[in-house]
């Protein structure tokens, strides 16, 4: 897979997880060749891994170069005036489009200038692209800055049209383009807050429908609900955090990425602590705490009670930002304050203004506390009932924990003792699971693949016999790179995947299947690696293949005898 869009998230492997949002949007994205998708926004607070997801939608199909061409564009937080915003829209909307179109990566992140664009208009015959430079040229002489923007707006829905094929509008912070659009070059006068009105038409498209998001949710459905109609966008909810096994994946890829010691105890208290998000994970093994030591169960507390607490932390930076601004819109911070606490506390029910005010001993009216309310639930700190008095705490544990850490000592009279509650949930975890430790038998199969490539690149020197059984070459391998989950294809275009691939300096590579099933691998899951192993020998046949096969809950003894005649060697763990 290639990656022409630079990821926000970094390298690429740090992207986790995500399996069930993935497979439904994938769902989604087959059906829009048919013309039966309708355009979605997705919703999510920030730091939620909303722009990752969609970042990785784009390479995926920029890489496949299939029958849908991704366009991405993200509203930045900084003001533009509106003849430059259409350039700057259209621009990498044309350099996107030819990028997919001549299997050139540069143009995404470098996009082609108006002139550029023209001269490979008139180079390739392409009309629309000769007609659409000219037009934007024409308008600015003459300020017919509107037209310029249509133009700019309509290009992916009016290329489908044209060219008969497929466009998936990808609009990363859509909320902003009610903001930081000026109609005169200066800034003087009022963001043109109506413009999102623009694609109210277009996000109908079947042809080319539209992929949103937004990093304030409240703020966000507004300018869906006032500018497009809310119907016209099917709502996909993202939550920020991972699954158990996906968030302690992703704290052995932060550890390795970031060459930071862990543990396999460490990284479970970790993944706990920080409730498999893994934005908080990644400030945590990023964190400049000065006594950062995430091998023992104090250092780890220690490190994740500094990014909670201290305000110069990367995750307390972030967070406080983001309150301080939604405080600043409610007038009596105090009361705020203690209503934001108080629902973020008890997140099981939903709470009326009159409840509030009796709960907390309010001074407020109602009608003052209702607007309170609906101003924090519009900022996305809480959310509505289904009744227009009800009002409820996210359920959200890292926003719970940076309201206490803020608030609880100013409103209750005494500071949170985090790390004694840290202390407690390792606690119960110890007596629920007796040994707290990151044992491959309750990992995933994917977690699984990602160790014995750590183990393959920590190791570097040593012979395939130290990892599994029955190997037939013995030989001392100079490991010089490792990867993971990579695809090969049949001569009949099937993709298959490879779990890991281990490349020695000497020209063998290993070739490792991973699984981790309930029964042991029976004899067809090992035919079906052997095939693999042959078309990837067919595919490289001046390597030598070492192939092996980890089953973390055994094999069959036919499984075991196949192996064995075939030179796959086979291991039900891997060493520490």
């Amino acid at each position: 897979m290639q990656y022409p869009l630079t990821e926000k998230i970094g390298h690429p492997d740090l992207l986790v997880g995500r399996k069930d949002d993935f497979r439904k949007f994938d769902k989604w994205l087959s059906l829009i060749p048919m013309r039966m998708s309708k355009s979605r926004v997705i919703l999510a607070r920030r730091k939620s891994g909303k722009t990752a997801f969609v970042q990785r939608i784009f390479n995926r199909l920029w890489s496949e170069n299939g029958a849908i061409i991704p366009f991405y564009f993200d509203f930045a937080e900084k003001e533009i005036w509106y003849p430059d915003f259409a350039i700057k829209y259209y621009c990498t909307f044309a350099s996107q489009y030819i990028s997919f179109i001549e299997r050139n990566e540069v143009w995404v992140n470098q996009p082609l200038t108006l002139k550029e664009i023209r001269k490979y208009g008139l180079a390739k015959s392409n009309q629309r692209l000769v007609d659409d430079v000219d037009s934007l040229f024409e308008n600015k002489e003459f300020e017919l800055h509107d037209s310029m923007w249509d133009t700019a707006y309509s290009a992916p829905h009016r290329f489908a049209a044209i060219f008969e094929t497929r466009f998936l509008v990808i609009l990363d912070e859509f909320q902003n383009i009610t903001q930081y659009v000026y109609p005169d070059p200066h800034y003087q006068t009022h963001p043109m807050k109506s413009l999102a009105g623009s694609f109210h038409y277009y996000s109908e498209s079947k042809i080319a429908p539209m992929l949103v998001t937004g990093s304030y949710v409240g703020w966000l459905l507004n300018v869906i609900g006032k500018y497009l109609e809310a119907g016209r966008l099917k709502h996909t909810s993202m939550s920020p955090y991972l699954t158990l096994d996906e968030g302690l994946e992703a704290v052995y890829k932060y550890g390795e990425f970031c060459q930071e010691p862990i543990t396999d105890e460490s990284a479970v208290l970790i993944n706990r602590l920080c409730m498999a998000d893994p934005f908080f994970i990644s400030c945590v093994i990023q964190s400049d705490y000065k006594d950062k030591d995430l091998t023992t169960l104090d250092g780890v507390i220690d490190t994740v009670d500094y990014e909670i607490s201290d305000r110069e932390s990367e995750m307390s930076k972030t967070w406080n930002e983001y309150i301080q601004l939604t405080l600043q819109r409610v007038d009596d911070n105090r009361d705020a304050k203690n209503m934001l606490l108080h629902l973020s506390k008890y997140t099981e029910r939903d709470w009326t203004p009159q409840e509030l005010k009796e709960e907390l001993h309010l001074s407020l009216s109602l009608n003052e506390i209702q607007k309170k309310l609906v101003i924090l639930s519009e900022a996305d700190v809480i959310e509505r009932g289904r009744a227009d008095i009800d009002f409820r705490g996210l359920r959200d544990g890292t926003l719970n924990l940076i309201l206490r850490n803020r608030f609880e000592k100013e409103i209750e009279g005494s500071a949170p003792e985090l790390k004694q509650d840290f202390r407690d949930q390792i606690a119960a975890l110890k007596a629920k699971e007796q040994k707290l430790q990151g044992k491959l038998n309750h990992l995933s199969g994917k977690m699984a693949e990602h160790l014995l490539a750590i183990a393959f690149r920590r190791h570097r020197y040593f012979k395939l016999s130290d990892f599994f059984q029955d190997v037939l070459d013995t030989i001392r391998l100079n490991i010089v790179d490792v990867r993971e989950r990579v695809i090969i294809q049949r001569d009949d275009g099937k993709n298959m995947e490879l779990d890991v691939i281990a490349e020695s300096k000497c020209g063998r590579v290993i070739l490792v299947e991973v699984k981790n099933t309930q029964t042991q691998i029976s004899l067809n899951l090992v035919e079906t690696f052997q095939e693999k192993v042959e078309v990837y020998g067919r595919l490289f046949p001046d390597k030598k293949i070492l192939p092996a096969f980890l089953s973390l809950a055994g094999f069959h003894t036919d499984a075991i005898e196949y192996c064995q005649v075939h030179g796959i060697g086979t291991a039900d763990e891997i060493p520490t």
